[in-house]
C-alpha cells in the first residue's frame, strides 16, 4: 500500500517580526497545532538569541535579521548548534521571507513603516497576509487593497480590535452597518490631568495596564496614537468612510470592538486580552481552533465599563480626523511624525505631550496628495522623516 502525503493539509507560514510579542504568540499557536501549521521562514530583529531558539524548534528554510552584524552573529550561533539555514538581513531579507516560495500565508508582525515593503511584496507574490503591522494599511491601504484584489489574495486582520470587527461583521452587508466601534483601554494615563501627563516619563509610558506589547506600541497606546492609527487601518480593511468609525474607552479590554447596525443591533466580540485568540482565528478561518487557554468568565469579572474618549487630553483622536481629510499624504505624515516623535520621547529628548504637538505641526505643513505607487509612498515618508530630523524636533 502506497504512502499518503499529508503535507498538502499543512498551512505553511512565513513570519515577519518573529521575536516580538505577536511573533512569539504566533509561534505558540503553531507549536500547539503541528499537524496544521509549519513555519517555513522567520524574520526577526536584533534579538538573536530568541531567533536561534526559534530556529532550533521550528527548523525554517530561511532566516532574516535586521542588520549584517546580527546575520553574522546568527550564522555563528547556528553553526555551533549544527544547523545550516540560509540567512539574509535588512529589507531584502524581510522581503525574501515575505515572498518565500512555499509559504501559503505571511504573518506580518513587524513594527513601524519598515513593515510596508514586505507586506506589499507578499501580496504581489500571491500570498495571503495576516496583518498585525497597522502602519502598512495606514500608509498604503488603498494600494494594498488594489494589489490584493489583483492577485486574488486576502488581507486578514490580526490586531485584536480589527479581528473583533471582522468577527462581528461576519459577512453582513456593509449597507446595514451604522458604525464600527473600536475599543481602547485608555492606557495608563486615562485618569491623568493634562498637567500630570506633561510630567510622564518614558518608563511610566512603557507600563501598559492590560497588554504586553513592544515599546513603540505601548507608548502609542499611552498617547492613544495607536487607536488613531487603528481608525485609518479600519477605514481600509473594511472599506468604510471614516465618519462611521468611532472609539470607546473600555478599561477592562474584554470587549475588543463592536459593530452597530442600522436597526440598532450591536454585535460585539469578547475575550480575555490574549493575542493568541485573534492570531488563531486568522490562521484557521473560516474554522475555529479548540484552544487550551484561560476562558472568559463574565461572572468573575462582574462589571464592564465604557467611557467616551477624551479628545482634549488625547489629541491624537482629533489629529487623525485631520489626517484622513488630507488623503494619502495626511496618513503617511501622521504615522511618520509619530514614529519619529516616539523615538525622541524614548530617548528623553521631548516630553510626552510633545508627541502629539509634533504630529500636529507636521500635518499643518503637508499638502493633500494621493499616491499610486509604493515608491511614491516610501519617498514621501522618507521626506517627512528627514525634515523632522533636520529640524531637531
Amino acid at each position: 500500500m502506497g504512502s499518503v502525503d499529508l503535507t498538502n493539509n499543512v498551512k505553511k507560514i512565513s513570519l515577519l517580526g518573529a521575536t516580538g510579542s505577536i511573533g512569539r504568540s504566533t509561534l505558540d499557536i503553531v507549536a500547539r497545532f503541528p499537524e496544521r501549521y509549519k513555519i517555513v521562514a522567520l524574520g526577526g530583529g536584533r534579538n538573536i538569541s530568541e531567533l536561534v531558539a526559534q530556529a532550533l524548534r521550528f527548523h525554517p528554510e530561511l532566516l532574516s535579521v535586521q542588520d549584517e552584524s546580527g546575520a553574522k552573529e546568527l550564522a555563528i550561533a547556528l553553526k555551533e548548534r549544527g544547523l545550516s539555514i540560509p540567512i539574509m538581513f535588512g529589507q531584502p531579507g524581510a522581503v525574501a521571507v515575505a515572498t518565500h516560495d512555499s509559504a501559503d500565508i505571511v504573518v506580518a508582525a513587524m513594527v513601524g513603516a519598515v513593515g510596508l515593503e514586505p507586506t506589499y511584496a507578499a501580496l504581489k507574490a500571491g500570498k495571503d497576509v495576516a496583518l498585525a503591522n497597522k502602519e502598512s494599511m495606514v500608509m498604503a491601504g488603498r494600494l494594498l487593497n488594489e494589489i490584493a484584489a489583483a492577485n486574488n489574495v486576502s488581507i486578514l486582520p490580526l490586531d485584536s480590535e480589527h479581528s473583533a470587527l471582522w468577527q462581528a461583521l461576519n459577512g453582513e452587508s456593509e449597507r446595514g452597518v451604522e458604525k464600527l466601534i473600536l475599543t481602547a483601554s485608555g492606557g495608563p494615563f486615562r485618569e491623568f490631568s493634562i498637567a500630570e501627563m506633561a510630567k510622564v516619563t518614558p518608563e511610566q509610558a512603557l507600563c501598559h495596564p492590560r497588554w504586553n506589547m513592544g515599546p513603540k506600541i505601548t507608548i502609542d497606546s499611552a498617547t492613544m496614537m495607536n487607536k488613531a492609527l487603528e481608525i485609518i487601518e479600519a477605514r481600509w480593511l473594511f472599506d468604510v468612510i471614516p465618519d462611521k468609525i468611532e472609539v470607546l474607552v473600555h478599561p477592562q479590554s474584554i470587549v475588543h470592538s463592536l459593530v452597530e447596525y442600522l436597526d440598532g443591533s450591536v454585535l460585539a466580540q469578547l475575550g480575555l486580552p490574549d493575542m493568541r485568540l485573534p492570531i488563531a482565528y486568522a490562521l484557521s478561518h473560516p474554522e475555529r481552533l479548540k484552544l487550551d487557554l484561560p476562558k472568559l468568565n463574565l461572572a468573575e469579572i462582574g462589571q464592564l465599563d465604557f467611557f467616551a474618549a477624551d479628545k482634549e487630553r488625547f489629541p491624537a483622536l482629533k489629529l487623525v480626523r485631520q489626517a484622513l481629510k488630507m488623503s494619502d499624504s495626511g496618513a503617511i505624515a501622521f504615522n511618520a511624525a509619530n514614529e519619529v516623535a516616539v523615538e525622541f520621547f524614548r530617548r528623553g529628548k521631548i516630553g510626552f505631550l510633545e508627541i502629539a504637538e509634533i504630529v500636529a505641526r507636521t500635518l499643518d505643513q503637508v499638502d493633500a496628495q494621493e499616491f499610486t505607487t509604493l515608491t511614491e509612498i516610501l519617498d514621501f515618508d522618507a521626506k517627512i522623516r528627514q525634515s523632522l530630523l533636520n529640524s531637531g524636533i
